[in-house]
């Protein structure tokens, strides 16, 4: 997929599993698990499960979407996407905060993110485009 977008409606996206933007997000909801792996115990309750639910729900909103019938599904579903990514985001600074992750560490992890942010805004805004066309 190029960055506006457009590989969504090209011949070779058979599956959500050929978007990029699935796989940037699988790839960052690993680097969370990681990373929220060295965190303290008593938060394996707390944030630690907050974080990683959020992070799952980025790649799963997008599969859910792209199975979906109509393209105003798969925006709307792009959209709880980009919500759950602005919980992580937020999630990881929070985390930065308590110390619980190195700035270096947290600047990755947010910098992945909004990658992915671009990623989704580009790809409604294709589809927007396509269903209105």
């Amino acid at each position: 997929m190029t960055e506006s977008g457009e590989g969504l409606v090209t011949e070779g996206v058979r599956s959500y599993r050929d978007l990029q933007v699935w796989k940037a997000a699988m790839d960052l909801t690993e680097a969370v698990y990681e990373a929220t792996a060295h965190w303290p115990s008593d938060e394996r309750f707390g944030l630690i499960s907050q974080v990683r639910r959020a992070a799952v729900s980025v790649p799963s909103n997008i599969a859910e979407g792209a199975a979906r019938r109509s393209t105003g599904e798969f925006v709307q579903f792009l959209g709880m996407a980009r919500g759950s990514l602005a919980e992580v985001e937020t999630q990881l600074i929070l985390a930065r905060r308590f110390g619980y992750t190195p700035e270096s560490d947290t600047r990755a992890l947010l910098s992945g993110a909004d990658e992915i942010s671009r990623m989704l805004v580009a790809l409604i805004a294709s589809l927007k485009r396509r269903q209105h066309a």
